[in-house]
């Protein structure tokens, strides 16, 4: 969000000079256009196995399941196959000796024709280190007798988590945004500070460390968290003491999911298992103070869904909700019931409502009641409703009024609303409207007969378009003041202290602390929402664009000179790509790129309708992600002139990696060259098969391609399936991470492959960089995460012809003028 306070035999590889197909696949490829050398380099040819196929649909012998059970649609019969020619390439247990000297190959070849961007890469890493405030704290957040916060120091590579009492002095310190810091590692940042967990400690001995929970118990002296030390998202559970710092409990045998939940007291902590599939789907209960065996309290077994739970703001309830994309299901437990340890009974699990087909809710509690934000009947987008803190209440839900008895949150196409936090006197609703995030607080709420009525309504209102807004850690239920984030695409982020009950007023709001950006100039810099007129004439797709002012310069005029341009995109699952500031997107906009963001469906920017059926892009309208990505490349360069197709380069992480598979696919003219982060390109392959994790639960995204409904359309785009034989491709480079569980290293490997085979001898180096000790989201480690980043610029900069580093670029210069 905006705050940051508050997702394998070496045969058949020798390296060759040509190769019995057209295409460019093992062609030569120069080192870089910014090269002067003259050394050709030869990319990796694997082996093309043409009696592989994935059949999909009905097939009497399978070892998983084809289809959910509540779907109504036909399984393929007879069963269609798939080529999969470099199927071969997977390997779960990432142990064949082939696969993996593969791997090899490929990053050798990555980094011998990437070897001349070294200056560069090194330049452009030091230029992201420079803008950074490397020892630094985040604003102190207040929790019970306790300020939380985190620190970083420099040369360190993760956050140090600490705390400080919360004394008066500090009270006053911190609320009127004066803390006095002299920006040494070893001064507190408010008196009586305590490092309860510090991560690079945790991180010793391993390449990659990542902290999923931190949970400070309710008494405030156990600490649980939960660790993963590979990248593959399968953590482990530790508690220990705070004031002594031991480890009170660790299983080395126990897998689980990041998420853990502390009880109503110390005695009790909530974890989560995961299946073969690597989805969350248990829940477990652990009596910290007894012998006996954790007792899991739910289980889903329906593989569409996957559970989660987390605390009510006022910590009274557990709530263990189960979704599928299209449905969900909520049970909570009263945690502040009579300890039920002494009398082993189990814990009593209520539900909300059972699930209905296509409804979808999330649950909060505030004064007896409920709070329910839901697509019942089929909104849109999400109402507000509330109901009795009773089981199976799912006939007394209510809509929450306005004062004059409209519905505050009707679930229509204007204002979509995503989240809401209670406080003892108001609640804060999250959502969308316009395109943009928002941010609203409720006053003067009345409830009486299950009706309740909201009679004060306040959106906080910022200067800027577009910008960036999003809650901060606001952990305190009876807190009088609401904290948020904002930020913009020329604005470092913020930390605001606003009254919530005077949230209109500008002048009684309090900026707790700015983010620091060494060395940066915001008036050097301009950023603007646009609209741009989809295919369909109908469909206005929102584009965010930043700029050094000096840069557009050169486009203004008659002659309209293009300049480099970079398009990012993501489009799926209704997650939205904010408006929001990046500090490592400076090095590109300071050496004249333009940065864009295409909102595209399949996103939720424009609300939940930019996202579902039918004008959405889900299920048999996910194409229009892919055209709305294309059409905007197609906007910058023939109507708004501002680049060209040999200047405009584009990116994409994860299913934005699908995004940016397919647009290349579709128009490779229009890009000179494409970076697809972790990309989800093997949809079909993919999405038969339920043994990989996330595929089940993702038939509802895609559609599940083992159905008629959906195998033609689903074919018609997945990247693997439609590299065009003999066209110019930009030049592309595919990352991944071998342990990664949402998109399997071998997707990005199968496409590199495939790309080499189809595209003609004029198409740009294909390079895969595959992580050997990372997951899906790299680097842990702030310093290497820039320098990853680094490298993924200094390529993209490299073939738009600015990869000289600017030490180079100043030799080069000279050598010419002599």
């Amino acid at each position: 969000n905006a705050c940051g306070m508050a997702f394998t035999k070496r045969n058949g590889h020798s390296l060759r000079t040509s190769r019995a197909a057209s295409g460019s696949g093992g062609a030569d490829v120069s080192l870089g256009t910014s090269s002067t050398s003259n050394n050709l380099i030869t990319a990796p040819i694997p082996r093309r196995d043409e009696t592989l196929v994935t059949l999909a649909g009905k097939v009497l012998t399978t070892n998983f399941i084809r289809q959910s059970e509540e779907s109504e649609n036909a399984l393929l019969d007879p069963p269609r196959s798939v080529p999969n020619p470099y199927g071969w390439m997977r390997d779960d247990k990432r142990e064949n000796v082939e696969v993996l000297d593969h791997l090899k190959l490929e990053n050798e070849y990555t980094t011998r024709i990437t070897e001349h961007l070294s200056p560069l890469r090194e330049e452009l890493y030091e230029e992201m280190k420079g803008r950074m405030q490397e020892t630094d704290y985040t604003t102190p957040a207040p929790d019970g007798n306790y300020f939380y916060y985190s620190r970083t120091e420099e040369g360190k590579s993760y956050s140090i988590y600490c705390r400080a009492p919360r004394t008066p002095e500090n009270t006053d310190i911190v609320q009127n945004g004066k803390i006095d810091w002299d920006g040494k590692p070893e001064t507190p940042i408010l008196e009586g500070e305590v490092v309860y967990l510090d991560k690079n400690k945790l991180a010793e001995g391993h390449e990659y460390c990542s902290v999923g929970s931190i949970s400070v118990s309710p008494s405030e002296t156990k600490l649980a968290y939960s660790l993963d030390v590979i990248g593959g998202e399968t953590y482990k559970l530790f508690i220990k003491d705070i004031e002594s710092g031991e480890v009170t409990y660790h299983d080395e045998e126990l897998e689980i999911d990041s998420t853990v939940v502390w009880g109503g007291d110390d005695s009790t902590l909530f974890y989560l298992k995961m299946d073969d599939a690597h989805r969350p789907f248990q829940v477990y209960k652990r009596l910290l103070e007894t012998e006996s065996e954790d007792e899991m309290i739910f289980e889903e077994l329906d593989d569409l869904f996957w559970v989660g739970m987390g605390k009510s703001q006022d910590l009274k309830y557990l709530f263990i909700s189960t979704d599928s994309s299209e449905t969900s299901e909520v049970l909570y437990i009263d945690l502040k019931s009579p300890d039920d340890a002494e009398s082993g009974l189990t814990t009593t699990v209520n539900m909300i409502s059972k699930r209905r087909k296509k409804v979808l809710y999330e649950v909060e509690h505030r004064d007896g009641l409920f709070y329910i934000s839901t697509n019942l009947d089929g909104t849109p987008n999400m109402r507000l409703m509330t109901a009795p803190v009773q089981p199976n209440n799912e006939d007394l839900w209510q809509d929450v009024l306005t004062e004059t008895g409209d519905k505050l949150f009707d679930g229509g196409l204007t204002r979509a609303l995503s989240d809401i936090t209670p406080f003892r006197d108001h609640i804060v609703a999250s959502g969308r409207e316009g395109g943009l995030p928002r941010v609203w607080v409720l006053g003067d709420i009345a409830s009486k007969n299950n009706t309740t009525q909201v009679n004060s309504v306040v959106q906080l209102e910022f200067t800027e378009n577009p910008y960036d807004v999003g809650l901060g850690a606001n952990y305190e239920f009876n807190s009088d003041v609401l904290l948020v984030g904002y930020d913009s695409l020329v604005t470092p982020t913020s930390t605001i202290q606003i009254p919530l009950l005077e949230p209109q007023n500008i002048e009684k709001r309090k900026i707790l602390k700015k983010k620091n950006v060494l060395g940066y100039d915001p008036s050097l810099y301009q950023s603007e929402r646009t609209w741009v007129t989809s295919r369909d004439g109908k469909t206005e797709i929102p584009v965010s664009l930043v700029y050094r002012k000096d840069t557009l310069e050169k486009n203004e005029g008659n002659d309209k000179q293009p300049v480099p341009t970079h398009l990012y995109g993501y489009g799926s699952y209704g997650s939205n790509i904010e408006a929001d500031f990046r500090m490592t997107r400076l090095p590109l906009l300071d050496r004249g790129v333009v940065y864009v963001i295409a909102h595209v469906r399949g996103g939720g920017e424009m609300g939940r309708q930019w996202y579902e059926e039918p004008n959405g892009a889900k299920y048999l309208c996910k194409k229009n992600t892919f055209n709305d990505f294309v059409d905007v490349a197609s906007w910058l360069i023939n109507d708004r002139k501002i680049t060209s197709p040999e200047m405009l380069s584009c990116e994409g992480r994860s299913a934005g990696g699908l995004l940016i598979g397919a647009s290349i696919n579709q128009a490779p003219e229009l890009f000179k060259v494409a970076i697809l982060g972790v990309p989800f390109v093997d949809v079909i392959n993919t999405m038969i098969d339920s043994t990989i994790p996330l595929t089940a639960c993702e038939w509802e995204e895609w559609g599940n391609p083992n159905e008629e409904k959906f195998f033609d359309y689903i074919s018609s785009y997945s990247p693997m399936e439609n590299v065009k034989t003999g066209a110019k491709y930009p030049a592309c480079l595919l990352t991944g991470g071998l342990h990664d569980p949402r998109v399997q290293y071998w997707e990005p490997t199968k496409f590199a492959a495939a790309l080499r085979h189809g595209q003609n001898q004029e198409s740009g180096p294909v390079c895969l960089k595959l992580e050997m000790s990372a997951g899906h989201f790299s680097a842990s480690d702030r310093y290497k995460y820039l320098k990853e980043l680094a490298f993924d610029y200094a390529f993209l900069l490299d073939q738009l012809d600015l990869g000289f580093a600017k030490k180079q670029k100043k030799e080069f210069d000279d050598e010419e003028d002599a």
